[in-house]
C-alpha cells in the first residue's frame, strides 16, 4: 500500500498493521465535531498553537484513519500500539494536517 502525498496521504502503523491516512472533507467534518471546532480555520489554529494535547493528536489520527477507510473508536486508538510511539504519532498527525492544507506543488517538504 503506497502513500500518495499529492492526495494528502500519510502512513501510520497501528497494532502492527500499516494504514494510509487521509483528511477527506468528511474526515475534517468528523474532526471538527470531535474537537469542538466551528470551522476549518479553527482546526488549523488549534493545531498550530503551542497547547496541542495528546487527545488532539489522537483525534487528528482517528479522522485521518477514517478518511483512509479505517474505522476505529477513540478508546481503541487510545489503547493501540502506534509504531514509533508518541513521537511518530505526533509527526504523522502534523504531516497529515500540513498536507491537507497545502497546495500540491508546495506539499512536499
Amino acid at each position: 500500500m503506497s502513500v500518495n502525498e499529492m492526495r494528502g496521504e500519510v502512513a501510520l502503523t497501528v497494532n502492527g498493521e500499516r494504514h494510509v491516512m487521509r483528511l477527506s472533507l468528511g474526515a475534517l467534518a468528523m474532526l471538527e465535531g470531535e474537537v469542538g471546532a466551528s470551522s476549518l480555520t479553527e482546526i488549523v489554529s488549534r493545531y498550530e498553537s503551542e497547547s496541542v494535547g495528546a487527545g488532539d493528536i489522537l483525534a487528528l489520527l482517528r479522522a485521518g484513519l477514517w478518511g483512509g477507510g479505517v474505522e476505529i473508536s477513540p478508546a481503541e486508538l487510545a489503547h493501540a500500539d502506534i509504531a514509533g510511539g508518541p513521537l511518530e504519532a505526533a509527526r504523522a498527525a502534523a504531516r497529515l494536517l500540513h498536507l491537507a492544507f497545502s497546495l500540491p506543488q508546495t506539499a512536499q517538504t
